[in-house]
């Protein structure tokens, strides 16, 4: 394809609606901008990522380039591109935006020419998934990249945006249909926005991999986790349940976690012999993808399942405060072979914050296994209800 024919594909810097919500990553991006290096923001389909790159550069004065790598010619164009090829593209731009950078082969290799090559060019690049499903960047780009997660809407933007009453007003609706911009813009359509979302869309680049080779296998394995979500599962467990080997689970899951569309928590285990040592739970980001996996959007005074769409949306909350705020923990969660249990651990510098989520506040007490609190230094304590928790994912 000739550069000519490209411009078709290039699309044009948007206004950007003075009611959007702005993200937490902008202020550190507009911090980033123009230090020498690239900017990669990388998350599941939908969360906002390119809608982050346009609020950034909004108001600023430079020239601005943008392709998306969903269109076959703007992948066909950068998969081998020289030098002198790059230099006649970008023109007199001084900013490059490159949206779903990983659907491009050999990407990595050509960030890395823009880069060294055009060090007055600031490169934006948005991913989901197969990023880091395929590495593509990651070897290349060493040294030369800021790199960012962004998530669905955090409760502390809508906090930001929004004030205290608008975010207590809608934790039930984020707790059914959860806090992807799109659909927390247009509750109206939430179900068949959710809908479309998660049968084929979030896992576009996943379904496109050579490795899985059977998507009908990948919706049952979703459809269970959605099930036991919040519940210790094994990958042999799983694989009964949907007709496989552990392997293939295994593998799939792997893929899943990277596609930012569920996380797993280990079972924490080191000093006692009581402890489960290969236990595992597996969480959505995103409730509303959870649910519309189940196809259930049914108000929570009508669910079985309220306690586990608390303990997903917390644990899911805090994940973002931490990564947001710069807080390095690692996240567990605790059982005995006696079923003594705690539901979420944070470990930071050898202490521990335990946590246990409960929706019902009357249903709450403070008592934490004995066992856990002799044993390990505990720094804080505490029971997550509809009262508190505000406090604990700003």
């Amino acid at each position: 394809m000739g550069l000519g024919t490209l411009f078709c594909y290039l699309c044009s810097r948007s206004n950007v609606n003075n009611d959007m919500i702005r993200r937490q990553l902008q202020d550190v991006i507009e911090s980033r901008m123009f230090a020498g290096k690239a900017i990669v923001v990388i998350g599941a389909r939908q969360v906002g990522k390119s809608t982050l790159f346009n609020m950034v550069l909004e108001g600023r004065k430079e020239p601005v380039l943008r392709l998306n790598s969903d269109e076959p010619e703007v992948q066909e164009l950068l998969t081998a591109m020289t030098t002198q090829a790059l230099k006649s593209m970008i023109g007199q731009n001084k900013i490059l935006v490159i949206d779903e950078a990983q659907r491009v082969e050999n990407i990595g290799m050509t960030l890395k020419r823009i880069t060294d090559n055009f060090p007055e060019v600031q490169l934006l690049v948005t991913g989901s998934s197969s990023f880091e499903l395929q590495n593509k960047l990651n070897e290349p780009l060493t040294g030369r990249k800021f790199e960012y997660h962004l998530f669905p809407l955090s409760t502390g933007e809508l906090l930001n945006a929004q004030g205290l009453l608008s975010v207590k007003q809608t934790l039930e609706s984020r707790l059914i249909f959860g806090s992807y911009p799109d659909i927390f813009n247009h509750q109206e359509d939430a179900k068949d926005l959710l809908y479309n979302l998660s049968s084929s869309y979030l896992y576009k680049d996943l379904l496109n991999l050579e490795s899985v080779r059977r998507p009908a296998l990948l919706g049952k394995l979703l459809t269970a986790l959605a099930l036991q979500v919040t519940s210790e599962v094994s990958y042999n467990e799983l694989a009964q349940t949907v007709g496989t080997d552990n392997k293939t689970v295994e593998k799939y899951i792997d893929l899943l976690e990277k596609c930012y569309i569920v996380f797993k928590l280990n079972g924490f285990s080191r000093n006692l012999r009581t402890e489960l040592k290969r236990a595992k739970k597996f969480y959505f980001y995103d409730n509303g993808i959870r649910n519309a996996i189940l196809q259930n959007f049914a108000p929570l005074a009508l669910r079985q399942d309220v306690g586990a769409l608390w303990e997903n949306f917390f644990i899911s909350e805090r994940i973002k405060a931490n990564q947001y705020g710069c807080r390095y923990v690692n996240g567990y969660f605790w059982r005995t072979n006696q079923r003594q249990e705690i539901d979420y651990i944070e470990e930071c510098d050898g202490q521990f914050s335990i946590f246990e989520m409960k929706w019902n506040p009357k249903r709450a007490n403070n008592q934490f296994p004995n066992t856990f609190l002799t044993t390990y230094d505990v720094k804080e304590k505490t029971i997550i209800t509809p009262e508190n928790w505000l406090e604990w994912v700003k």
